[in-house]
């Protein structure tokens, strides 16, 4: 039988292997770049829907976002934004009102005119009543004035936060041509496949199983982008794949850590291949367990906290991460340096205090030892989170807590946990947007409909809690939301309604002669317009 201490020396070893590794970051290149080129990039999955639009994920994003355009994208420069659709932005001090100045002398890719009437058609027929993440940022939207074809005023029916707002324009704001989807059933629309933008890079095919293609946009608003003529992603469901193909020379970049960790000490060595660790910082994954809260044990804060103390958290960073990530305090990120607190409660590795705790609940222990079952069912988006999965069986095992685990892929997984509720502990993977409003807080806010992915579906209801968050909303102040939003994490750390265990951001590997990556905090999910390749 497989045990916990067996489960340890299994990941113990390629930690060591990885403690010399000299991760390089990639600099972006100030001379005149080359054009022309073709990049072969490693993708290991193909999105249902490619329409950013409507599903704001980085998996979507890693594709679309070459081809569809946000008003703005992520900087590492001090304001932390770079104009693209919009060329400038003015808030109102009541929190009313945020008007957009837009590019002039863009044209989709079919040829028609970029106007304002495209941005309030994307803002008040996609993002607010079908995006995943819009739903939640412009909940207050109530109309979208377009003055001219190149002004567009958004309009609040109540204070709505232009810190919140700004900083979800990278993820949030992706325009879709009004003339394409207007009229029609927006979420079953050919175009959420065979994408139409402004980018650029124009949406070429789609061979299942195989590729996706795209092409240069000649007619780029940015003269003299996109450096490339052509990004081919290459479907390699398999990590492992991606790394032989890397050192086969079969493709060029892999990004979101496809190369697997254990393989980036060997990889590194590789002569003509880079790792890279920059990119990621506004894409913080944070490794959660996720709570049904419908069952009577798992409602029990007792329970809740015995688990939280049962986690080795630094066992989980050093060998399943191999030190690619860093323990989790709460739900806001400790490198979300403008929000983050450590001054919230705290739940340290003790087996001891997890088994009183759970005494004190009234689960004694069996004959068998066992307390009482559960069904966890592990995220299948990464190997850590299934890795994880299989510790945290293990690791609840030593408290007397005997644990099914369930593994499904990805759309069933989906279903059982954010549809069905057919769960009792979930691994998940949410993603912390660089600010609490925008996809954290809809993992503990009560009232979530059914089948909305990537948030509290567990069941769990805080009215405290949910006043708080409707507070910081519409709080304009910026000082006073971040107050709320330390409270936030306070109350969040002290309930547990999910248990926060590391937070982690990913690597890529690269050939040598790939010239600007990561040159902004989103560059993975960003246009790709100045990437080029040195022949």
């Amino acid at each position: 039988m497989f045990s916990f201490s067996d489960f340890h020396r299994a990941f113990l070893a390629p930690a060591a292997l990885l403690m010399g590794l000299a991760v390089l970051p990639a600099e972006t290149v100030a001379q005149e770049t080359p054009s022309g080129g073709r990049l072969v990039v490693a993708a290991d999955s193909e999105p249902r829907s490619l329409n950013p639009a409507i599903v704001a994920s980085n998996g979507v994003f890693f594709i679309a976002s070459k081809v569809i355009e946000p008003l703005a994208e992520a900087s590492y420069d001090e304001d932390g934004l770079e104009p693209r659709l919009a060329t400038s932005w003015e808030a109102a001090d009541d929190g009313r009102s945020i008007t957009f100045k837009l590019r002039e002398g863009v044209t989709w890719h079919d040829g028609k005119p970029f106007t304002s009437a495209d941005v309030a058609f994307s803002a008040l027929q996609v993002w607010k009543p079908l995006q995943n993440l819009g739903r939640t940022v412009f909940a207050n939207l109530e109309d979208v004035e377009t003055p001219d074809d190149h002004t567009a005023v958004f309009k609040f029916s109540a204070p709505t936060p232009p810190q919140m707002i700004l900083k979800a324009l990278p993820a949030v704001t992706s325009v879709l041509p009004r003339h394409v989807y207007e009229g029609t059933d927006i979420a079953a629309n050919p175009a959420n496949a065979q994408l139409i933008g402004t980018g650029p890079f124009k949406f070429a095919e789609h061979r299942p199983g195989e590729y996706y293609r795209l092409v240069r946009n000649d007619d780029y608003w940015n003269e003299g982008q996109p450096k490339l003529d052509e990004i081919i992603y290459r479907i390699l469901p398999d990590r492992a794949a991606a790394a032989s193909a890397l050192e086969a020379d079969e493709i060029q970049l892999a990004a979101f850590s496809q190369v697997p960790l254990v393989d980036l000490e060997r990889i590194s060595q590789v002569p003509g291949l880079t790792v890279v660790t920059k990119g990621y910082e506004d894409l913080t994954y944070q490794l959660v367990v996720e709570i049904n809260h419908r069952n009577e044990i798992l409602a029990d804060p007792k329970v809740r906290q015995a688990i939280a103390h049962a986690i080795d958290r630094k066992f989980v960073v050093d060998t399943i991460f191999l030190g690619y990530a860093q323990a989790a305090t709460g739900p806001v990120p400790k490198n979300a340096t403008e929000f983050y607190t450590p001054d919230v409660p705290a739940y340290g590795f003790d087996v001891a205090k997890a088994n009183a705790l759970l005494d004190e609940a009234g689960y004694a222990r069996k004959e068998d030892g066992t307390r009482f079952s559960l069904r966890l069912l592990p995220a299948p988006f990464f190997t850590e989170t299934r890795q994880f999965g299989d510790y945290l069986r293990q690791a609840l095992a030593e408290v007397g807590i005997d644990v099914q685990v369930v593994n499904n892929d990805t759309p069933a997984h989906l279903k059982a946990v954010y549809t069905d509720h057919d769960f009792d502990l979930a691994v998940g993977s949410p993603v912390f947007r660089d600010d609490p409003a925008i996809s954290t807080t809809i993992l503990v806010k009560s009232g979530i409909p059914e089948g909305v992915p990537f948030s509290n579906q567990g069941g769990y209801a805080d009215a405290e809690l949910d006043a708080l968050i409707d507070k910081a909303a519409s709080t304009v102040n910026a000082e006073e939301r971040i107050a709320l939003y330390k409270d936030f994490q306070r109350l969040v750390a002290e309930d547990l309604p999910l248990i926060n265990v590391a937070e982690w951001t990913f690597t890529s590997v690269a050939r040598d002669n790939i010239l600007n990556i990561a040159n902004n905090p989103r560059w993975v999910v960003s246009n790709w317009a100045d990437t080029a390749i040195q022949p």
